[in-house]
């Protein structure tokens, strides 16, 4: 059950409640009885009345009293509001309702019962009148009662258009796609009819692309059901744009669908999901299982036992692919066929290595796995990298965990993955923010933090939108990463971003090169506070930024999983002298996690206590 059009399949019905009761809580703000809910409250409680939902029911989900609820209704008119539906559409949504419930009562299960048996009744009665129609065959007095179809100037009936009708393409109309793939994709296709596929990856290869075209084809031509399920809903729409655009692009068809794409294939019907990461919105569905960047989705255990519970049957496949994140991850025993060892084998067997899986090759779990690297890429056609360029953008052990498949061991580092897990999630659902407007995030308060690289002109500058109180959320709005641009120039993207943004705080790394860029900025934003790095410093901003993300006080979007994995390569080390102090494979011409350590200078203004009240820490 969802509360609005933008909550999908991206928030559970529980999550957005739990949200809205929280919101609730504050109500205390406003003063008269009538007025001391959020807006947001009553939003919610006009979205479920405009479902059919009871007074009752909506004052229970929002722990509002009945004769609030009533109070609004009556007010702002909501009955005019409520579109015409008809007896079988209403029935459908009402059944739709009481199904998504797990704990029914008897009540609601009669109920369910009678909706039914009046839907089918409905049916019968369609039935019928269709039937009449055939026999009249568009004349006489029962076919006069009914519509009957368009007819063009010659008095012939038009067929009526099918909505996403693809049942006209052949094998042969995809043939010209197939052109268009790296070598590597190829490999994929040949192996698309394997029953289980894992497939590690470099990031911006091409996947999700490749993969969307895999799934149309397949369910274009076989009228077999698809599943995509991803982190949030907006990486799981990645797959749906695909789609829509490969239909427009290449077979002039325009495929209509939110949440789904409903397909009229020469098969029969198939239709292709778009889930994100909730297990309770996917039990019912069957089909071919795309799973995207497993290794990280939080609470990965429970949604694979979804996903293979969906593609149970025998002619159903899973594919699962990912970049690769931490060894601690849930995943990883899968992968490394570990799982399959511990429950099924006495005497341990042979898995296919690194090197065998670049190849692709079956496994003895019956699971055909490929490890796809940059280099892999580029030796399989792709041209889209500058290899010596990421090199110098990203650390030894950025490089090799984002581009080159290698887990990183989060047992020796200072974040941990499982805590970092948390931080990911989908920015439509922060209602305060709009990205490209003039003032994204009005005059509310936001942060800054700026770190240089160490060799060249290049650096990462985020935003934080500071918590409302004292032990509140942190939120990353938005990222920049600035390449061989000059520190001038940085720092007028800095100016350009104070007259969009409400600053209260920039921390700038004034260590190195950032010392040009901080003494432009400090004259046009004075507040601007300078971070001269050493090992109380660095202890103190590690130490915050750990209590802050495993207290789980901040988030960020789901698609910059690279703020994830520079956290994950911070590592905790000992200076010549003996002094404990943190490093993320610093060396000259290298990167350093610049993004981690962009958002520890924007957190740097909040003290270590948060029981104390908002204020600047400098560190030098």
């Amino acid at each position: 059950m969802h509360l609005s059009e933008g909550c999908n399949d991206s928030t559970s019905y529980c999550d957005a409640i739990g949200k809205i009761v929280h919101a609730s809580r504050h109500a205390v703000l406003y003063g008269k009885i009538m007025e001391q809910y959020p807006e947001e409250v009553k939003q919610a409680a006009r979205s479920l009345y405009l479902r059919r939902y009871k007074i009752r029911e909506i004052a229970e989900a929002l722990s509002v009293p009945k004769r609030t609820v009533y109070h609004w209704a009556q007010a702002d008119s909501w009955e005019d509001l409520v579109a015409y539906e008809t007896a079988e559409e209403a029935m459908q949504r009402r059944l739709a309702i009481l199904a998504e419930r797990e704990a029914k009562d008897v009540t609601e299960l009669d109920e369910m019962d009678r909706l039914v048996a009046g839907l089918e009744r409905l049916a019968h009665v369609a039935l019928r009148k269709a039937a009449v129609r055939r026999d009249a065959d568009g004349t006489g007095a029962d076919a006069s009662r009914h519509d009957t179809p368009p007819r063009d100037a010659g008095g012939r009936r038009r067929k009526a258009k099918i909505k996403n009708d693809v049942s006209r393409l052949t094998a042969r109309d995809f043939e010209k796609l197939h052109r268009q793939w790296f070598r590597y994709q190829a490999e994929l296709y040949e192996a698309r009819r394997r029953r289980n596929r894992q497939i590690l990856k470099s990031r911006q290869i091409g996947a999700t692309w490749y993969f969307a075209q895999e799934a149309f084809e397949d369910a274009t031509l076989t009228g077999d059901n698809q599943i995509f399920l991803s982190a949030t809903r907006a990486q799981a729409d990645v797959f749906r744009e695909y789609i829509v655009q490969l239909a427009a692009e290449h077979f002039d068809l325009e495929l209509k669908g939110k949440d789904k794409l409903a397909l009229h294939t020469a098969g029969g019907p198939a239709t292709l999901y778009f889930l994100s990461n909730n297990s309770k919105s996917a039990q019912s569905y069957h089909g071919h299982v795309y799973l995207d960047e497993f290794f990280w989705i939080r609470g990965f255990a429970e949604l694979y036992k979804v996903a293979t519970g969906m593609a149970a049957h025998k002619k159903w496949r899973r594919t699962l692919f990912s970049t690769p994140s931490a060894v601690t991850h849930d995943a990883y025993d899968l992968w490394t066929g570990e799982r399959y060892q511990k429950r099924f084998r006495r005497k341990r067997v042979a898995f296919p290595g690194f090197e065998e899986r670049r190849s692709g090759v079956m496994c003895p779990d019956n699971t055909w796995r490929k490890i796809i690297t940059l280099h892999d890429a580029e030796a399989g056609g792709c041209n889209l990298f500058d290899i010596e360029e990421l090199q110098l953008e990203y650390s030894p052990d950025e490089f090799r965990n984002l581009f080159l498949c290698e887990f990183v061991d989060d047992t020796q580092g200072v974040f941990r993955l499982a805590d970092l897990e948390l931080c990911p999630v989908d920015p439509d659902d922060w209602p305060d923010y709009v990205p490209g407007a003039d003032r994204p995030f009005g005059a509310a308060p936001v942060w800054g933090g700026y770190d240089p690289s160490r060799s060249r002109d290049d650096a990462s500058f985020v935003i934080l939108a500071p918590p409302d109180q004292p032990g509140g959320v942190f939120r990353v709005l938005e990222r920049y990463k600035w390449l061989d641009k000059s520190f001038t120039w940085q720092a007028e993207q800095i100016r350009g971003l104070c007259d969009r943004f409400n600053f209260q705080h920039i921390g700038i790394d004034t260590t190195g090169p950032g010392i040009g860029v901080y003494d432009i900025v400090r004259d046009f934003f004075p507040q601007a506070q300078s971070i001269h790095y050493s090992v109380a410093a660095k202890n103190q901003l590690v130490l915050k930024a750990k209590d802050v993300i495993e207290s789980g006080r901040i988030h960020w979007s789901a698609r910059w999983s690279d703020i994830a994995h520079a956290f994950l390569t911070i590592r905790q080390g000992l200076t010549s002298t003996g002094q404990m102090t943190y490093s993320a494979g610093r060396a000259a011409g290298v990167g350093h996690a610049d993004a981690a350590w962009a958002v520890m200078h924007a957190l740097a203004f909040e003290p270590l206590n948060t029981a104390q009240a908002q204020g600047c820490v400098i560190i030098s």
